[in-house]
């Protein structure tokens, strides 16, 4: 606003940019996907309304890149494949919709995941190759919404969005040290994304801070007459985001699922929790039950979900896949239609048991993820990784999000011995974002030091 830099400027940086961290050894690889002439155009169009004081949005100028996963105009809409998306997109999905109605300069593709089935990001084939955790890059960004994190965490731009149907968003988020909100399911549209699983996965911002992460928010979460499930909810408010105090906030903690993690994860962890009650916020001991069969339950239905939706594909594609994707798409194939149906008995058991739970208690805290990024190794980048073990446990605070369809947020709290990131994650009933923002703008009062990335890029110099 003040006129000293243009969107044009910033721009041209950005070029810049992403030319370089694709030369880089090893690339960043967080946008797989870009076009100079494309972002030049909205940043002089974004230009001129800042020159005649008529911006659409505060997000008008402001660099945004999108996941692979959905559609956006002129780009390959392949979903971290290589054999979908052989022709460039002609239409956008909702939210790239919305972000260019804001005035945002979209500044490409993220990198992903192959069809978003694992939690480490790394994705081995010749369109996508693995990207590099901006703190280390010997270590992974997390999955599948793993080159929105990189791109914001290496300051490419200060807003990504990710989809998130076990972590997708928050996993990512929390091993690149930035902040990363899964919606409500439903709350943002996914009208123009891979349809993956359609019951688990929600759409949200990754993001340089939480007053961000809100204005992005804001500006995305309405109902979309192209996405059923989200056409009932209330309306998005920020309300109180920015009270001085927690004093009126009970917080839930479920003392024997919390502590499930890492000591250094689980030191600092416990320590943000009484930041929270300094500020008043009283912390009530809850029980989280069956915890076990959630797990369980969520496994089986994003499983289940995504072996129908890519039918078509695992029998006409399953050898242009990655080994991974294969192995899961075979184990999904096991599960039975039984399974499935009690597999959402349980949904209902456990979204009746929070509901309860949220009688007494606004939000519930546990660690974002059990433990820091996992480092890359030398067959990773041939063949692709798959740990079953570290996938069941960078999930384990992330899956009671997805299978019940409640609001979570991460921020970034600290960093471990080795220098890379540790989130806390924050989760509140149904459509009551605005809570999580506002105990989530206290949470980044404790972090009392933000490390630069051993990667990073800054647009505005």
């Amino acid at each position: 606003r003040s006129g000293k830099l243009t969107p044009s400027q910033v721009a041209k940086n950005i070029i810049a940019m992403l030319e370089d961290c694709d030369k880089s050894t090893p690339p960043l690889r967080a946008i797989v996907q870009w076009d100079q002439e494309q972002i030049m155009l909205m940043a002089e169009a974004s230009t001129v309304r800042y020159r005649n004081k008529c911006t659409l949005s505060y997000l008008d100028g402001i660099p945004v890149c999108l996941k692979e996963e959905f559609k956006v105009v002129p780009y390959h809409h392949r979903v971290g494949t290589v054999y979908l998306g052989t022709e460039p997109e002609t239409e956008d999905a909702t939210v790239a919709k919305k972000l260019r109605e804001a005035g945002a300069i979209i500044i490409g593709v993220s990198n992903m995941h192959e069809l978003g089935t694992g939690t480490t990001g790394c994705n081995p084939n010749r369109y996508h190759k693995i990207p590099r955790n901006p703190y280390k890059p010997n270590h992974f960004t997390g999955g599948s919404s793993s080159g929105s994190a990189a791109a914001v965490a290496a300051g490419l731009c200060p807003v990504a969005i990710g989809t998130d149907g076990g972590g997708s968003v928050r996993i990512p988020a929390s091993f690149c040290g930035v902040v990363g909100l899964k919606g409500t399911f439903g709350r943002i549209s996914s009208h123009g994304s891979l349809p993956l699983s359609y019951s688990t996965v929600s759409v949200g911002p990754i993001c340089t801070s939480v007053a961000d992460a809100a204005i992005v928010y804001s500006i995305l979460a309405e109902p979309d007459p192209l996405y059923p499930y989200g056409l009932k909810q209330p309306k998005a408010t920020l309300s109180d985001m920015c009270a001085p105090d927690l004093k009126d906030l009970k917080l839930g903690v479920d003392w024997t699922f919390f502590k499930a993690c890492d000591a250094e994860v689980l030191s600092i962890c416990e320590k943000a929790v009484q930041h929270l009650q300094s500020l008043g916020a009283s912390v009530v001991e809850v029980s989280l039950p069956e915890m076990e069969e959630v797990r369980v339950a969520h496994v089986i239905c994003i499983l289940s979900e995504m072996r129908d939706f890519l039918q078509p594909d695992f029998n006409k594609h399953f050898q242009e896949m990655n080994l991974d994707t294969q192995a899961n798409l075979a184990l999904a194939s096991q599960f039975t239609a039984l399974d499935y149906i009690t597999a959402n008995r349980q949904r209902t058991r456990s979204m009746r048991f929070l509901r309860e739970i949220f009688t007494t208690v606004n939000c519930i805290l546990t660690p974002a993820v059990a433990s820091t990024a996992p480092r890359i190794y030398e067959s990773d980048l041939l063949t692709g990784s798959s740990d079953l073990s570290f996938t069941v446990r960078s999930m384990r605070f992330m899956q009671l999000g997805n299978f019940t369809g409640i609001p979570a947020l991460v921020v970034p709290i600290g960093y471990s011995t080795a220098g890379l990131p540790i989130s806390f994650q924050v989760m509140a009933k149904w459509w009551d974002e605005a809570v999580l923002l506002r105990i989530g703008m206290k949470l980044e009062q404790f972090r009392y030091q933000t490390k630069k990335p051993s990667i990073y890029y800054d647009v505005l110099a």
